[in-house]
C-alpha cells in the first residue's frame, strides 16, 4: 500500500511543477487583453465628454444671445411707453393751463359784472327806502294810525283769528284721534276683558263666629272677663258679644289679625276647654295656620299668573293680600286680575308680557303691610320692590300706577289701564256714602273754580260733570280750550276710578215782550 501512495504523491508534485508556468502565462495574456479593452473604453468616454461639452457650450451661447435680445426689446418697449405717457401728461397739463386761463378771464369778467350789479342794487335799495318812507307817511296820513298803532291793531286781529283757528284745529285733531284711539282701545280692551273674567265678592271688616248655644258666650267671657281679655290681647281684635243669638262678632281693621282670632275662637269652641293658657295655645296654632295659608296663597298667585323668580318674602307679602280689601274688593284677586289684564294688553300691542304681568301682580304690594308701616301703599310698595331687587321698570310701574309720578314706560301705562279696568268692573268695589258725596262735591268745586263757569253738576255717579258756562264771557272757540283745562285740573287734583266726561254747555237766550 505504501509504494502506491508515494507514487501518487510524486506524480502530483510533478504535475504541479509542469502546470504552474502554463497557468501563469494564460492569466497574464487575459490581464493584458482586459487592460487594452479598458484603455479603449476610457478613450471613447473622454471623446464623448469633449463632444458633449462643446455642444452645451454652443447651446448656452445661443440662449445668452436670445436673452440679451429679449431684454433689449423689452427695454425699448418700456422706453417707448414712458415717452408716450410723458407726452400725454404734457398735453393734459397744457390743456389744464389753457382752461385755467379761460376761467380766470371769465371770473374777472363776472367780478366786474357783479360790481356793476351791486352798485345798481345799492342805488335801487336807497330808492326803495325813500319810496317806502314816503308811502308809510302817506299811509299814516290816510289811515290815521301810526306804524306802531297799526302793528298792534294787526296783531290783535291776527290773535283773534289764530284763537279761532287753534280751537278749530284742536277740536278737529281731538275728534280724529279720539275716534281712532277709541276704536283701537275698545278692540284691545274688549279682547283683554273677555279673556279675563273674575268674580267679585264684597268683604267687610267684621267676621261672625257661630256658637253652638248661648251658654258658650259666658264661657268665652270667662270669670271677670279674663278669657275675652286674653283673646283680645293676644290677637289685637275686638270681640262683640251682644244679643245676637248663637253668634259672636270679631271686629278689626287688620284682616290678618281678624282671621287669626276667628280661627282661634272656632278651635276653642270646638275644643270646649276655654281658659287663658288654652287660648294662648290656640292663638299660636291659628297663627301658624294663617302663615301657611298666606304662603300657599302667594304661591297660588304666582302659579296662576306664571310670574316666577320672586323673592320668598314677596311671595309671603302677596299671600297677605288675601286678607286685605280695598273698597270691598279682595286685593290679591284684584292683583291677579290686573296681572292677567296687563299681560293680555301687552300681548295685543307687542310689549313685554312677562314684565307687564310682574308689575301688575306687584302693583298693590304696599297694601299688604300698610296697616303696620307709615306711608301710602305706593311708597311702601316701591320700597319693598327695591329692597328685594325687582327690575327698575317694575318699580316704576308700581310708583306710577296712581300717577304719583308721570309714567314713562309702556308697562307703567298698561298697569294703570289694567288697574282701572279691574277696579271699575260692575260690583268690584263699593264706596261708602260719605266718601262718595265728598268726591262729587270736590268734583263740582274744581269745575266751578274756573272763570266763566256758571254752574256745574256731577252726574252718573261722578263719571260725568255737566258744566254751564256764561255765554257773554266764554265764546264757542274758548269752550274747547276751557274744557281741556278743566279736564287737566280734574286729573291733577282728584282721585277717581275710571274716567270722567267733561260735558260743557253754552246757551244764549233772548227774551222780549210784545205790548
Amino acid at each position: 500500500m505504501m509504494p502506491y501512495i508515494i507514487t501518487f504523491l510524486i506524480t502530483a508534485v510533478v504535475f504541479t511543477v509542469i502546470m504552474f508556468p502554463l497557468g501563469y502565462q494564460y492569466r497574464r495574456r487575459i490581464a493584458e487583453k482586459e487592460i487594452s479593452s479598458a484603455e479603449d473604453e476610457a478613450k471613447r468616454i473622454i471623446n464623448e465628454a469633449i463632444k458633449s461639452a462643446e455642444s452645451k457650450k454652443r447651446e448656452a451661447l445661443v440662449e445668452a444671445k436670445e436673452e440679451i435680445l429679449r431684454a433689449r426689446n423689452e427695454y425699448e418697449r418700456e422706453v417707448k411707453e414712458s415717452r408716450a405717457d410723458l407726452q400725454k401728461q404734457e398735453r393734459r397739463l397744457q390743456q389744464k393751463e389753457e382752461n385755467l386761463d379761460r376761467k380766470t378771464e371769465n371770473m374777472e369778467k363776472k367780478e366786474e359784472s357783479l360790481q356793476t350789479k351791486l352798485a345798481q342794487l345799492e342805488a335801487a335799495r336807497e330808492e326803495v327806502e325813500t319810496i317806502k318812507k314816503t308811502q308809510l307817511e302817506v299811509l299814516e296820513r290816510i289811515s290815521g294810525f301810526t306804524a306802531e298803532e297799526a302793528k298792534h291793531y294787526l296783531i290783535s286781529q291776527i290773535e283773534a283769528d289764530v284763537t279761532h283757528e287753534a280751537a278749530m284745529k284742536v277740536k278737529e285733531i281731538e275728534t280724529r284721534y279720539k275716534e281712532e284711539a277709541d276704536t283701537k282701545a275698545r278692540e284691545i280692551l274688549s279682547l283683554a276683558i273677555q279673556r279675563c273674567a273674575a268674580d267679585h265678592v264684597a268683604e267687610a271688616t267684621v267676621s261672625v263666629v257661630p256658637l253652638p248655644n248661648d251658654e258658650m258666650k259666658g264661657r268665652i267671657i270667662g270669670r271677670e272677663g279674663r278669657n275675652i281679655r286674653t283673646l283680645e290681647t293676644m290677637t289685637g281684635v275686638d270681640l262683640i258679644i251682644d244679643d245676637t243669638p248663637e253668634a259672636i262678632t270679631v271686629s278689626c281693621f287688620d284682616p290678618v289679625r281678624r282671621e287669626i282670632a276667628r280661627i282661634a275662637l272656632e278651635k276653642l269652641i270646638q275644643d270646649g276647654r276655654i281658659h287663658p293658657t288654652r287660648i294662648e295655645e290656640m292663638v299660636e296654632k291659628a297663627k301658624r295656620e294663617v302663615d301657611a295659608t298666606i304662603k300657599a296663597e302667594g304661591e297660588r298667585a304666582i302659579f296662576e299668573t306664571n310670574v316666577h323668580g320672586l323673592h320668598p318674602e314677596l311671595v309671603k307679602l302677596l299671600g297677605r293680600m288675601k286678607y286685605r280689601t280695598s273698597y270691598g274688593q279682595n286685593v290679591l284677586n284684584h292683583s291677579i286680575e290686573v296681572a292677567h289684564l296687563a299681560g293680555l294688553l301687552a300681548a295685543e300691542i307687542g310689549a313685554n308680557v312677562g314684565e307687564a304681568k310682574r308689575a301688575g301682580l306687584l302693583h298693590d304690594l304696599g297694601k299688604s303691610i300698610d296697616h303696620e308701616v307709615e306711608g301710602s301703599h305706593v311708597q311702601i310698595g316701591v320700597e319693598l320692590a327695591r329692597k328685594y331687587r325687582e327690575n327698575e321698570n317694575v318699580v316704576h310701574a308700581i310708583e306710577a300706577h296712581h300717577n304719583d309720578v308721570e309714567p314713562r314706560t309702556i308697562v307703567a301705562c298698561l298697569v294703570q289701564a289694567a288697574d282701572a279696568i279691574s277696579a271699575a268692573r260692575p260690583g268690584a268695589r263699593r264706596e261708602n256714602l260719605e266718601n262718595y258725596i265728598k268726591r262729587l262735591e270736590k268734583l263740582e268745586e274744581v269745575t266751578s273754580s274756573f272763570p266763566g263757569v256758571e254752574k256745574s253738576f256731577a252726574i252718573q255717579a261722578g263719571r260725568e260733570v255737566r258744566i254751564m258756562v256764561k255765554p257773554d264771557q266764554v265764546s264757542e272757540d274758548q269752550m274747547v280750550l276751557l274744557a281741556r283745562d278743566i279736564a287737566k285740573k280734574i286729573e291733577d287734583e282728584l282721585e277717581y276710578p275710571g274716567q270722567i266726561k267733561v260735558n260743557m254747555i253754552r246757551e244764549t237766550k233772548v227774551v222780549d215782550y210784545a205790548k
